[in-house]
Parts: structure tokens; C-alpha cells; sequence
């Protein structure tokens, strides 16, 4: 598969947008290793390559462990995930796939009680962004280094 274009070159304002969302990001008070477990994971579901090499490589960099990120696309079956990453999860996953989910109660009883207000808003945004990142990567077909 070849790239598409070099969208980082073709419009350097949309890439400074989504660094704008990133440095938001970075001043939350969401735990980086549960972020790149988040960016792991909606990359996984959007089948994006580049930014599963790339999350899971700062996961690993971060001391996360090869066993979690290998079972991060089953975590609901595996004991190796805390209630707060297992509710981020559940809402990365409902956020990812808005389209089908329509993001239930169900899903939102499950992440209410681990996030505050603020937390939930960071996490929300933390999850738009992973999700507009790997619409440009997998859509001009941004290949892994």
C-alpha cells in the first residue's frame, strides 16, 4: 500500500489544529499510560497501522508491559486491566464506533463513576483526537516508520 499524500506538508494548518488538541491533552489529568492505552485501542478498532506501531512503541517506552498490550483488544476477558481502564475502555469504544453504539446508559453507568467531570471531558477529547488522527493516517494511508 502506497501513501495517499504527506498531510503533515499538504496543510500545515490542519496539522497545527490537531497539535492544539494534543497539547490540550497533555495538560489533563489523564494518566498518560491510560491514554496510550486508549490511543491503542481506538487505533486497533479503526484498523489504523501507524498510529497502533506508534502507541503501542510510547506504551512500551511509558513501562507498559508486552502482556497488556497484547491482550488490550480482548481486555474484557483478561484480569490485567483496573476498573478505571476497563471504564475508559468501554467509552473509547463506544465513542470509536459512535455510529453503531449511539453510546448507551449502559456504557455511561459504567464510566461515570471513575472519571470526574473535568476527567470525562479530557478522556471525551483524548478520544476525538485519536479518532480524528487515524482518520487522516488510515485515509491518506500514512504507513508505520
Amino acid at each position: 500500500m502506497e501513501p495517499r499524500m504527506d498531510f503533515y506538508k499538504a496543510s500545515p494548518g490542519a496539522l497545527q489544529a490537531m497539535l492544539g488538541l494534543e497539547k490540550q491533552i497533555d495538560k489533563s489529568g489523564i494518566e498518560k499510560p491510560l491514554a496510550e492505552l486508549v490511543r491503542l485501542r481506538a487505533s486497533q478498532i479503526n484498523g489504523c497501522a501507524y498510529c497502533a506501531d506508534m502507541h503501542a512503541t510510547d506504551a512500551r517506552k511509558g513501562g507498559e508491559t508486552d502482556r497488556r498490550l497484547d491482550t488490550l483488544v480482548a481486555w474484557r476477558e483478561t484480569p490485567f486491566f483496573t476498573d478505571r481502564e476497563r471504564a475508559a475502555l468501554a467509552w473509547t469504544e463506544s465513542l470509536t464506533l459512535v455510529a453503531e453504539t449511539h453510546v448507551p446508559d449502559e456504557v455511561w453507568n459504567i464510566v461515570r463513576p471513575h472519571f470526574s467531570d473535568q476527567e470525562l471531558a479530557d478522556l471525551t477529547l483524548l478520544i476525538v483526537a485519536i479518532n480524528g488522527w487515524n482518520r487522516f493516517a488510515v485515509g491518506l494511508r500514512k504507513m508505520p516508520g
